[in-house]
């Protein structure tokens, strides 16, 4: 067995990344705080083909350094909307009909291996604070939680972590 080259990966340039038809997903980084995960779920959006990452409140924008340490040019390729607020990227996403599904540990949340997603239908997967998770408010004007199942002492995964478990298990069930 031999370590593919990147070359030989074919991978997009990132003009044909934004000609490609994206998944129907659209991050929302409700304020999160850290820039290296920031810039993580940037490099995981490039890879899951997401729509959008609308970055809200404290989360950081790029162009900055720690964000471009760990998005390795996905900055470049991700399309991104800055909102001063949370409930005004809600509002926009709903009016554009969205589901908006937080992705929390909340009461009647639904086991991510159990949501069942519409082919036609787009979705906003909100995701939360390293410490606090999604804002209690925010969560109230979601149409639903989904929990990532845990079996260990930790009550939480890292964000980024979250991310990606997530995008590959909506991926899954939308393809």
């Amino acid at each position: 067995m031999r370590k593919l080259l990147n070359r030989e990966l074919d991978r997009k340039t990132v003009e044909e990344f934004r000609k490609t038809k994206k998944a129907p997903f659209i991050i929302v980084l409700d304020n999160v705080r850290s820039q290296s995960n920031v810039g993580s779920i940037f490099r995981t959006a490039d890879a899951f083909l997401t729509e959008s990452i609308y970055l809200c409140g404290i989360t950081s924008t790029p162009p900055h350094r720690e964000i471009q340490k760990t998005a390795l040019g996905a900055t470049e390729s991700v399309k991104w909307k800055y909102f001063s607020d949370t409930l005004t990227a809600l509002k926009e996403l709903k009016e554009e009909g969205y589901i908006i599904i937080a992705v929390e540990q909340a009461e009647g949340s639904v086991a991510l291996q159990e949501l069942h997603l519409m082919d036609d239908r787009r979705y906003a997967l909100v995701f939360g604070h390293e410490v606090n998770g999604v804002d209690q408010e925010i969560v109230n004007r979601c149409d639903l939680c989904v929990e990532i199942p845990q079996f260990g002492t930790k009550h939480s995964f890292n964000i980024a972590i979250s991310v990606g478990i997530v995008l590959w298990e909506v991926n899954k069930k939308i393809k």
